[in-house]
């Protein structure tokens, strides 16, 4: 981890040099024009120009060692600026992501030290035509050659399919099938054999490359083998999921913000029926505050787990996964209203709510699916459910209605009330079997990331509330502001949870007319509907913080 000095350094260079090179107007330019602006990427990635990519390099390879706190700061503020040039740095990160975790000492320090001391670009190499996001499912083949009775290289046949930097990279991590199973191989570019497609035409990201890849008995020596040993290619891509699925989580946390910071002050000038935009519970209530409360509790999960890999708790895979989901579906959301929130104008390419847009679509769909990130959450808590008998969220539950007792403002009662009803949800889905539905596993994914992320939230607010937030977390809202988002968010989760989880257990047979009445009971609706008394005032409260309106403010205090 670096230090904060340090690291708000390297976010007011980050904003300087996107502030002198990359204007709005440059980038809506290269977007029509969809051209990856290469200069400017190497440029970011040169350790004598910005050097961006000095935080993801240990220090004793020449890096400055950034954990995931620091990561995930760093991606927000690129993914504020343009979500294809992010891509492009991440890519290299990915890209060289096999080689940190599993390559022998000789690589790491071959590799990791000319990525920080010449700006090499790397990609990652995994997706497949037919394979997509299922790595087991592979069919590049890597075959040994034999010499002397000892493998001293690879010959290399397959395809790759939307590869970021594929057709721009140094280098390249590769994974193949090799007699002992999936394994990396570094190839770089100019190998016979090697060649790159042209650049995709793609819906957004369009200032990023991405390419098809194709090898063609393409030979590498046997020390292009990452790790030394076959077979190992699964573990090392798993072993950095949770932290790399944090990385498109502040893509998708930097691009809703990014919209919203747009929407947020053309409604403070636009006049409409006599005032402005903001000064309409329609529009605020409507297009600004909900996502705004979505995007702040997917925050305070990325936050709390970034926080968690620091210390050494592992990779978090689930946790990761949470975080990704929410932060790239309130992010997309939020930039869709961000285009409607300007009308027309929102519309046009002219405004970059419009590319934004765009550009944020793809966080739900790169480095794993929404899709897949709910089928992750709910397989690991479904374990929980079980190992609990029942009682993994009833206890979380607990531990809410604890902190209520110490936060009473923080909306702790509201988010126990969530984990209540999830772990009945889940009792329900168990006695009748519901999990044989794929879709039942798939909505259990998405209620366990918006109860789990509600408790993020709650808990985000309590520690602003003692004074003891990490010292990097952002510190746009105050306690009282973020008590207000937490209690905003917890009433959404719980009415999810509760009304969607009966909808789908009735809909799927798993309650009878018979046991209705002692689901809804067990569900607490009656409780979950009370909580929502005092919604609008604190949407109200919320706008009046993110309108700056101190006097109103100061009035509700009082």
């Amino acid at each position: 981890m670096i230090a904060k000095k340090t690291l708000k350094l390297s976010l007011k260079s980050l904003r300087d040099f996107a502030k002198k090179r990359l204007p709005d107007e440059e980038l809506i330019e290269l977007d029509a024009r969809d051209e990856c602006p290469l200069e400017i990427v190497r440029q970011m990635c040169s350790p004598d120009k910005l050097g961006i990519q000095l935080l993801f390099i240990p220090e004793e390879y020449g890096g400055l060692g950034g954990g995931a706190f620091d990561v995930y700061c760093i991606c927000e503020a690129m993914a504020r600026i343009d979500l294809g040039i992010a891509t492009s740095v991440l890519a290299t990160f990915l890209g060289s992501d096999p080689i940190t975790v599993g390559a022998t000492p000789e690589q790491k320090k071959f590799w990791l030290t000319r990525i920080a001391d010449e700006g090499l670009l790397f990609a990652y190499g995994a997706t497949e035509p037919n394979a997509g996001s299922d790595l087991a499912a592979l069919e590049t083949t890597a075959e040994p050659v034999i010499q002397d009775g000892r493998v001293t290289g690879y010959r290399i046949n397959g395809s790759k399919q939307w590869i970021s930097n594929g057709g721009i990279a140094d280098a390249y991590t590769i994974l193949a099938n090799t007699p002992a199973g999936p394994s990396w191989f570094i190839v770089e570019k100019g190998t016979p054999g090697f060649a790159h497609d042209e650049p995709e035409d793609k819906h957004g990201i369009r200032l990023s490359n991405t390419a098809a890849l194709s090898l063609n008995d393409v030979y590498v020596d046997a020390d292009r083998l990452v790790g030394g040993v076959e077979g190992q290619g699964l573990s090392q891509a798993q072993a950095v999921f949770g932290y790399t699925r944090l990385m498109v989580a502040a893509f998708g946390l930097g691009a809703g913000w990014a919209a919203l910071d747009r929407a947020i002050p053309y409604s403070a000038k636009r006049i409409q029926a006599g005032g402005p935009l903001s000064e309409k519970q329609g529009y605020t209530h409507k297009l600004i505050v909900p996502h705004v409360a979505r995007l702040e509790a997917g925050r305070a999960c990325l936050e709390e787990t970034a926080e968690r890999i620091d210390s050494g708790e592992g990779s978090l895979n689930t946790e990761g996964a949470i975080a990704k989901y929410l932060c790239t579906e309130a992010g997309n959301l939020a930039a869709d209203a961000g285009i409607q929130a300007l009308g027309g104008y929102g519309y046009t390419h002219e405004y970059m709510v419009e590319k934004i847009k765009r550009d944020v679509r793809i966080t739900t769909i790169y480095e794993g699916t929404s899709e897949i990130m709910e089928m992750t959450i709910s397989r690991d808590r479904w374990q929980a459910h079980l190992k609990t008998r029942g009682q993994h969220y009833h206890e979380r539950a607990r531990a809410f209605e604890a902190l209520h007792a110490r936060h009473a403002d923080a909306g702790a009662n509201i988010a126990a009330l969530a984990l209540d009803a999830l772990a009945e949800v889940m009792e329900r889905a168990r006695l009748s079997r519901l999990t044989r539905h794929q879709h039942i596993l798939l909505r259990l994914g998405e209620w366990i990331a918006y109860a789990e992320c509600a408790g993020s939230l709650v808990r985000r607010a309590a520690l602003a509330a003692e004074g003891r937030l990490n010292e990097k977390a952002d510190q746009r809202f105050d306690a009282p502001a973020l008590a207000a988002l937490s209690r905003i968010f917890s009433r959404e989760a719980a009415l999810k949870v509760a009304e969607e989880g009966l909808r789908w257990i009735a809909g799927s047979g798993g309650v009878s007319d018979a046991d209705m009445p002692a689901f809804e009971q067990s569900l607490e609706l009656p409780a979950i509907h009370r909580a929502q008394a005092g919604l609008v005032a604190d949407m109200d409260f919320a706008a009046d913080v993110l309108y700056a309106r101190t006097a109103k403010r100061a009035g509700q205090a009082a």
